[in-house]
């Protein structure tokens, strides 16, 4: 049986540790959905991004953990 796991990263693709310690999973669909879960406490953990892997085989990533336009949004409301 295949299990998916996710590798965290800072943004220049170095590993971190998450902050949240995830398990292994035996669908991408329960994968997606734990980072969907955590995304945000993983970020603020300290990590910039995620991939995702089947196995030892990378399915897609990296993906971005932060939000598109967030830090702007922030700033014009400081």
């Amino acid at each position: 049986m295949a299990a998916w796991t996710w590798r965290f990263e800072k943004a220049d693709g170095t590993e971190v540790q998450p902050a949240v310690q995830p398990e292994e999973f035996t669908t991408q669909g329960d994968a997606e959905s734990w980072v969907g879960e955590y995304w945000k406490a993983l970020a603020e953990g300290g990590a910039d991004q995620v991939t995702l892997f089947e196995d030892a085989s990378e399915i897609y990533g990296p993906m971005s953990l932060h939000m598109e336009g967030a830090e702007e949004s922030e700033d014009a409301s400081a």
